[in-house]
């Protein structure tokens, strides 16, 4: 197996994965979390000011995603076709979802009727919680398994997605990104609208405190096989114990009004819990929850080492160009949100 500074190149790519994901949890999460929010900001001005506050950089968060997927689909091609037609109908879901949320960004200030903007309102609203719940869904079915047979075979039903645990997962994605968006818009706001947001902010991180300890018991209690790592490595228990102090840290933050702080942690927080799954995860990609045959590892599901070592170094190259033009962008349209005639 090759290998390259002495880790083996599937884990590389399990790992550069890992890295893109956690970027597009980390990004796209507050653009989601504002949008599950815009409703609840109820004049014109405060609505236009939430999206110019995500304006400039949302699309280019949605490039992690892309990035992502397509890493997945060139690095473990086994992997990427299982769950695309095991999760096939949440799939097609969040991309419809991810449809409307762009065109209602777009379309909305393209005509001055209240209905019409109205409609968009909702329409984003709802397209981003749908993208909130949907990958949740996805990631608490990741991390219980799916029924697959000895040969990677899907023998459950249409709906099987569809069950208490990845629904609990999906609501606690969800507080989180809302908690994490809230944040972010207090960071761009000022005046009434700043004043809304501290509301909102308190709200949604009692929210996402009880759903993150609901989460993390049913996880103790029902899934098992995500505590194995600490079992065998007990030096490893410091990686949740941090997630929980961190999520302290938010409250603490949210009570000094330290917003730029609390952000911060619940960036730090969307890592940590993915990389909890990872390590949970790890070898394997895809669990079964009926047949441990029916497990894939990233051995079983990389492609050939020539493949994974000339894409490792397009992605070395590539990667810190996607870093800087987010760090570019973000830069440039810092500070306080101060719309115009040219505005969302």
């Amino acid at each position: 197996m090759d290998s390259f500074l002495g880790i083996d190149l599937p884990t590389w790519w399990f790992l550069l994965i890992g890295a893109l994901v956690s970027g597009y949890g980390i990004l796209d999460g507050f653009d989601l979390g504002a949008g599950a929010l815009h409703l609840f900001f109820r004049k014109e001005q405060s609505r236009r000011i939430a999206l110019n506050a995500i304006g400039p950089v949302w699309d280019g968060n949605e490039v992690w995603l892309v990035i992502g997927g397509g890493a997945l689909f060139a690095a473990f091609p086994l992997v990427y076709g299982i769950i695309l037609s095991v999760l096939y109908l949440p799939f097609i879901l969040l991309l419809v979802a991810i449809i409307f949320r762009a065109i209602s960004i777009e379309f909305r200030s393209k005509e001055p009727m209240k209905w019409w903007r109205q409609f968009w309102d909702i329409s984003y609203c709802l397209s981003s919680t749908s993208i909130a719940l949907l990958l949740g869904l996805v990631l608490g079915n990741l991390i219980q398994g799916m029924p697959l047979n000895a040969n990677h075979e899907f023998t459950g039903r249409l709906l099987d997605f569809i069950n208490p645990y990845a629904v609990l997962i999906a609501v606690t994605v969800l507080s989180l990104f809302m908690l994490h968006g809230a944040m972010y818009l207090a960071m761009k706001t000022e005046d009434r609208l700043y004043a809304r947001m501290t509301i909102l902010i308190n709200n949604t991180s009692k929210f996402f405190i009880l759903c993150f300890i609901t989460a993390s018991m049913a996880t103790l209690i029902y899934v098992p096989h995500m505590q194995a790592i600490f079992h065998n490595h007990p030096v490893l228990f410091v990686l949740p114990l941090t997630a929980v102090l961190i999520v302290l840290n938010i409250r603490q933050s949210i009570e000094k009004r330290r917003y730029l702080r609390g952000f911060i942690s619940s960036s730090v927080t969307i890592a940590l819990m993915l990389v909890l799954f990872a390590m949970g995860l790890y070898p394997n990609l895809v669990l079964s929850n009926t047949d441990p045959a029916g497990h894939i590892s990233i051995y079983e599901a990389a492609s050939t080492n020539k493949s994974l070592r000339i894409m490792l170094l397009f992605a070395g190259i590539g990667m810190p160009l996607v870093l800087t033009y987010t760090v570019f962008v973000f830069w440039t349209f810092r500070g306080k949100v101060k719309p115009d005639e040219i505005s969302y």
